[in-house]
C-alpha cells in the first residue's frame, strides 16, 4: 500500500476495551491506517490476543496491554510503560465502558460507583496519563466513545447516561485545555450498534431498537471505527471539542 493509504504510519495508538465489539473494530482500523496499536483489556486475554493476531495477519502491528481503566495506578503504570517502550504516544481512544442497568429505586450504590469509576474515571485517568506525553510532543489525538443515550436518555440507564454525558462535557473542556499544545480532543457517540451484546437481545427488542432508527437498521462497528479513524487522521486536524453522532438519526 502507498504511504497515502497509511496516514498514521510511524504513530502509536492505544484503544481501551479493545478486545471485542466497537473497540476491536477501532483497533483494526487504526492499524490499517498504519499505527502500532495497543489493544487494552482487563480480563479477556484470549479475545485481546485474537484481536492482535487479526491485526498482524492483515499486515499491521499490535500488542495486548492489560490494565483496568478504573484503577488510576494501573492506568498510570500501563501507559508509562507503553510510552517508555515506544518513545511516543499519538492517539488515545477511550472506548472501555460498562453498562449496569437498573431502575433508580432499586439501583445499588456500589453499581453507581463502579460505572462512574470505569466510564467516567477511566476516561479521566487515561487522558491524564496520555496527555503527559502528548503535551511534551505538542501533538496528539484523544477520542472518547460516548453514547446516543447521553442525548436521549433511556429508562433504566440513568447511571450509564450520566457517565456518557459527563464524558462529553469532559471532552469539550479538555479540548480547550490542550488546544494550545496542538492536541485535539473529540468524541463519537454511537447509537445501537450490531455487536455481540446486541446479538444476544431477543428479536422483539432488536426490532424495537430498529424501529427507533430513521435509517431503519442497526449500525456496524466498522462504521464507528471509520469515524474514529477520521478523527485520528490528518484530515481532522482542525476539529476539536466535537461530538460526532453515529446513530442513524436516533438523535438529531
Amino acid at each position: 500500500m502507498t504511504a497515502v493509504a497509511k496516514p498514521l504510519a510511524g504513530q502509536t495508538a492505544l484503544v481501551t476495551g479493545a478486545s471485542r465489539g466497537i473497540g476491536r473494530a477501532i483497533a483494526l482500523e487504526l492499524a490499517r491506517m498504519g499505527a502500532h496499536v495497543a489493544v487494552n483489556y482487563q480480563s479477556s486475554e484470549d479475545a485481546a490476543r485474537a484481536a492482535v493476531a487479526s491485526i498482524e495477519e492483515a499486515g499491521g502491528s499490535a500488542e495486548a496491554v492489560r490494565f483496568d481503566v478504573g484503577d488510576p495506578e494501573a492506568v498510570a503504570s500501563g501507559i508509562a510503560d507503553f510510552v517508555a517502550r515506544h518513545k511516543r504516544f499519538d492517539v488515545l481512544v477511550n472506548n472501555a465502558g460498562i453498562a449496569l442497568d437498573g431502575l433508580i429505586l432499586r439501583y445499588k450504590t456500589e453499581d453507581w460507583q463502579r460505572i462512574v469509576d470505569v466510564n467516567l474515571g477511566g476516561v479521566f485517568h487515561c487522558s491524564k496519563a496520555a496527555a503527559r506525553s502528548m503535551v511534551r510532543a505538542r501533538s496528539g489525538r484523544i477520542i472518547n466513545v460516548t453514547s446516543v443515550v447521553s442525548a436521549t436518555g433511556n429508562a433504566g440507564q440513568s447511571a450509564y447516561a450520566a457517565t456518557k454525558a459527563g464524558v462529553e462535557g469532559f471532552t469539550r473542556a479538555l479540548a480547550r485545555e490542550l488546544a494550545g499544545r496542538s492536541i485535539t480532543v473529540n468524541a463519537v457517540a454511537p447509537g445501537v450498534i450490531d455487536t455481540d451484546m446486541t446479538a444476544a437481545l431477543s428479536e422483539e427488542i432488536r426490532a424495537a431498537y430498529v424501529s427507533a432508527v430513521p435509517l431503519g437498521r442497526l449500525g456496524r462497528a466498522e462504521e464507528v471505527a471509520a469515524a474514529v479513524g477520521f478523527l485520528a487522521g490528518p484530515g481532522a486536524g482542525y476539529i476539536t471539542g466535537h461530538v460526532l453522532a453515529i446513530n442513524g438519526g436516533m438523535s438529531m
